[in-house]
């Protein structure tokens, strides 16, 4: 994360320092087009690009942190491990594997895909029915 701060605040340092220089030399040839004008302009014109790539580097950074934790959250509730941790119990709806809960998270993903691809939903339906309820390898699935 550090590396990631780092970069967008070089990132953004070079683009104020790039500005800046666009005015300067705007000052210096009293607002006439030159060359050490058009110079000022391009290179103002790729720190702005390089500024853009790191945000969108750093957003995509950020998004993946979101996804990491809210998945890392989704599994501790769904488990019981949340409420354990936090001592209580959960009188609401049992707890499910972690096993089972992924394998739900894939056959949702399949289904996603498959209407994002424009597939139908006649498809879809017949594919998540191809998914088995559980996995009988692990015993806490098949006892509900």
């Amino acid at each position: 994360m550090d590396n990631t701060v780092d970069a967008l605040s070089n990132a953004y340092q070079e683009f104020v320092s790039a500005a800046a220089g666009v005015l300067e030399a705007k000052e210096q040839s009293r607002g006439q087009k030159t060359t050490v004008t058009d110079a000022a302009l391009e290179n103002f014109k790729q720190r702005w690009e390089l500024f853009r790539v790191v945000c969108d580097q750093a957003e995509e950074f950020v998004e993946s942190v979101k996804q990491r934790i809210g998945s890392e959250c989704l599994v501790d509730e769904a488990t019981g491990s949340a409420s354990a941790k936090r001592g209580q119990t959960n009188p609401g709806l049992p707890p499910i594997s972690a096993v089972k809960l992924e394998q739900m998270s894939k056959a949702v993903r399949w289904l996603v895909i498959e209407l994002q691809q424009g597939s139908g939903t006649a498809n879809a339906t017949a594919h998540s029915q191809s998914f088995a309820p559980f996995d009988a390898r692990f015993s806490e699935d098949g006892a509900q």
